[in-house]
């Protein structure tokens, strides 16, 4: 594919299972969540954008719901290794490391 434009990138994206010593539960429209993963985004203006996605405590057919991140010591460095470590894959696919 060739083009003259470069192409352009809206935000690199990344996925990251909450360890079980750091889940924590939230409430939507009276039903209880526990939350699991991470989605976070880095933006082309270098900032940083995340939310932690949960189940239904109940169980049942609830859909996969988010919610903002906490601003907390422990999630920030599992933000952080989760960057780091994704940095490195991608720098392994592409043959540079």
């Amino acid at each position: 594919m060739t083009h003259d434009a470069p192409a352009e990138v809206s935000a690199l994206a990344i996925n990251v299972t909450i360890p079980e010593q750091l889940r924590w539960t939230d409430t939507r429209r009276g039903e209880e969540f526990v939350l699991t993963t991470l989605n976070v985004r880095l933006l082309p203006d270098g900032h940083l954008a995340a939310k932690a996605y949960g189940r239904p405590v109940a169980g049942g057919r609830g859909g996969y719901v988010s919610f903002p991140v906490p601003d907390t010591e422990e999630l920030a460095a599992l933000l952080s290794e989760a960057a780091g470590q994704a940095g490195a894959l991608w720098t392994a696919h592409r043959g540079l490391g």
